[in-house]
């Protein structure tokens, strides 16, 4: 659809507007029906007329499908987490549309312009940003982003402009005409950051705001046409869940890493009940000097069914400040979560600076029951493993210790256990018809979980496989492994 320039073009604007206005509230639908979510994207220029524009395009839109966040200053809530962090909790359900009036792009941007950060940390910070983007892309969000430009003579005019008119002055303040002062800078910056975040999946369109109906007329343009590819592809796309292929192997070895645990391995009870109290009261005073440095803890905890992950976790947490903790059970996810990246209730779940999160089971539940009960097809479960490296080295990145634990015990073991919990009247409720039937897929779960481990062992998040047929002895090594990985940063 061409865009009028001329003046005597306003009557065809205007018609172009109002056919624009019908699409998109009809596309907005269609994407509802079809589950189809979008996140648009509003940076630019001060003075470019980010809020008019995003008001004309939503006035287009049915308000009950979709939000806007102003993506100002972090607060206490986000600082003392990652970065990505309150940008990740906002992403939309699969039925909405979210709309970031600024976004994930400050850092690249004004911190950048403002040497808040350095040249050096702009590729580590543009790959946390492309990976953001990618995860969400992939998974069917429509990524659209809009980078408004305005001349420097004009954003002085708009400025004067505000300045002059009483209920419009306080729309210009000293920090905008000190950013007007940078503006040649701001242009350089925010080149350089559209060369290195334009992506497939999420590609940046620059549009020029000195006429704001034109520019109305392009950002309306660009969202039908983005939506409208988007539906198209959804109804083309026909995904079947296929039966995992069992026997692939990125990293083929000739003995596995569980074949080689040593499950034999026990300790004396008098001696492993003077070694936990140590290691609590140890667990305990690191824990409040992790408050102090401000460091954020991820414990997760994976491994067979009775091999010992609860009891574990409970005599972990018995030796820390119950206000410095929480525990994450993961079961099955519930509606909300569904409707959403399978990594969003994770980064909904990340502790606060200072604090503890203890996941019982994870979101290697992707790559684990997900794979081999095929509730994803075989390109989601494969794609994970890099997208679960990305998603810990971004946590990473913000400073948070991250341990992994596989509770490992042998088959046998393992019967004993049910065997017990079904003629122990306050343990019966623990063993379930689906930890029977999981039993029977031992050999196959033993290759999925032999694949977590060697694809998702990394040094800044490196798994830890418990010996568990003694409980004692498990329970000792996920404490004392614990208090040497908080030792070594503090």
């Amino acid at each position: 659809m061409p865009v009028t320039q001329n003046p005597s073009g306003e009557s065809e604007i205007k018609n172009q507007i109002s056919d624009l206005n019908q699409e998109l509230g009809s596309l907005q639908r269609q994407a509802i029906q079809s589950k189809v979510p979008a996140i648009i994207v509003f940076e630019g220029a001060d003075g470019a007329g980010k809020g008019y524009l995003m008001n004309r395009l939503l006035l287009s839109l049915d308000p009950r499908g979709f939000k806007v966040y102003s993506a100002h200053s972090p607060n206490d809530e986000s600082i003392f987490r990652p970065y990505l962090w309150r940008f990740w909790i906002r992403t939309p359900e699969r039925n909405r549309i979210r709309i970031f009036d600024r976004s994930w792009y400050r850092r690249l941007l004004d911190d950048r312009v403002n040497e808040l950060v350095l040249k050096k940390q702009v590729p580590k910070i543009a790959k946390e940003v492309t990976d953001f983007e990618r995860q969400l892309s992939i998974d069917g969000v429509v990524i659209i982003k809009i980078y408004l430009t305005i001349s420097k003579e004009k954003q002085a005019m708009r400025f004067e402009k505000f300045a002059t008119n009483p209920s419009t002055s306080w729309r210009v303040t000293k920090k905008d005409w000190k950013r007007h002062k940078l503006y040649d800078r701001y242009r350089k910056v925010a080149d350089e950051m559209i060369q290195l975040t334009n992506a497939p999946g999420a590609p940046w369109k620059k549009i020029d705001s000195t006429d704001l109906k034109t520019a109305t007329v392009e950002i309306m343009t660009l969202v039908r046409d983005q939506l409208k590819t988007a539906l198209d592809k959804k109804r083309e796309l026909k995904i079947p869940v296929k039966t995992p292929d069992l026997e692939w192997r990125a990293n083929k070895k000739t003995r596995s890493c569980l074949d080689s645990v040593d499950l034999t391995l026990a300790i004396p009870p008098e001696e492993y009940r003077s070694k936990k109290k140590a290691l609590q009261k140890r667990l305990y005073d690191l824990g409040h000097e992790l408050y102090l440095s401000r460091r954020p803890v991820v414990l997760a905890f994976e491994g067979w069914d009775a091999a010992g992950k609860g009891g574990a976790i409970r005599r972990l947490a018995k030796g820390l400040d119950p206000r410095s903790y929480e525990v994450v059970p993961v079961a099955a996810p519930n509606k909300l979560e569904l409707s959403h990246h399978y990594l969003w209730r994770f980064w909904n779940a990340f502790p606060k600076g200072g604090h503890f999160a203890i996941f019982d089971r994870t979101w290697y539940g992707r790559v684990t029951v997900e794979r081999l009960e095929g509730f994803c097809s075989e390109a989601e479960w494969k794609r994970a493993y890099d997208e679960i490296n990305e998603m810990e080295e971004h946590w990473s990145n913000h400073g948070t210790i991250v341990l992994k634990f596989w509770m490992h015990i042998s088959k046998e073991e393992q019967l004993k256990r049910f065997q017990a919990r079904e003629v122990t009247p306050h343990k019966e409720w623990k063993i379930t018809e689906e930890d029977w039937r999981n039993r029977e897929k031992w050999d196959a779960y033993k290759v999925a979980v032999e694949d977590m481990i060697d694809l998702t062992n990394k040094p800044n998040a490196p798994w830890v496989i418990v010996e568990g047929n003694n409980k004692h002895y498990a329970r000792l090594k996920v404490l004392e492994t614990t208090v040497k990985a908080l030792e070594s940063v503090l």
